[in-house]
């Protein structure tokens, strides 16, 4: 069946988190004076990488709320720096000194420079919306921030409104639903290869695997999934 839109993750895919992430900390802890507490920049952002990959998760299946999982990331990440006390700290404390290190982070966070001339181009003929494991009043600030959220007329699909999570099927769709196309009809562009690409392959849409760090999309891949090292390729796609 002919493909009539395209569905997209945002973080890692459309917007380069991780180059913001990184910068942002830096700053914050140079700001706060902790950056001393820690072996090396590089350090820091392992550690803070690490609490993420385990606190996010808990927010993703319903055990802390968007809010409650920053505030338990901070007094983690700040314990392991040595802040006497930090474990103790209210989630109104761990989130403020969240806030600010966000403030750092957003102030250079830009989408990956293939996103705008690719949403532009596919925009004119095909359908295109988004999902997400995010909630979507943060998702749809971020994209009007890095200017893409024009490109997206359609509802953005995300985890907390939704009620569940990628890589189960609901998730993806619902994204098929508000773009008015069956699976079959639509595709769906990740960085994530578990919960983008197999989520989507599983849930019946046309995988496309996005693997910024491979050379012209390389490596084995599951059957029913596409690798693409940059999104210019959804073109000749």
């Amino acid at each position: 069946m002919t493909i009539r839109g395209v569905l997209f993750d945002v973080d890692g895919t459309l917007y380069d988190y991780e180059k913001a992430e990184e910068a942002g900390l830096h700053e914050h802890l140079v700001a706060k004076g902790l950056s001393v507490r820690f072996e090396s920049p590089a350090e820091a952002l392992r550690v803070w990488r690490e609490v993420r990959e385990e606190e996010y998760p808990r927010f993703l299946n319903g055990e802390l709320t968007f809010a409650a999982q920053k505030a338990a990331r901070i007094r983690r990440f700040l314990a392991h720096a040595g802040v006497v006390g930090a474990l103790e700290w209210t989630d109104e404390a761990a989130t403020a000194w969240f806030a600010s290190y966000a403030v750092q982070r957003d102030a250079i966070r830009r989408a990956f420079d293939d996103a705008q001339p690719v949403l532009g181009a596919l925009a004119g003929r095909f359908r295109l919306g988004v999902v997400s494991n995010s909630v979507t009043a943060h998702q749809r600030a971020k994209l009007d921030a890095i200017g893409l959220l024009g490109y997206f007329t359609e509802p953005l699909i995300c985890s907390q409104e939704h009620g569940s999570a990628k890589p189960g099927a609901s998730i993806f769709l619902a994204g098929c639903e508000a773009l008015g196309l069956t699976p079959a009809e639509a595709a769906y562009v990740g960085d994530d290869y578990e919960k983008d690409a197999v989520g989507a392959r599983d849930a019946g849409l046309q995988a496309v695997w996005l693997d910024r760090s491979a050379s012209g999309g390389s490596g084995a891949v599951d059957a029913g999934i596409r690798v693409i090292a940059s999104l210019t390729e959804l073109m000749s796609l």
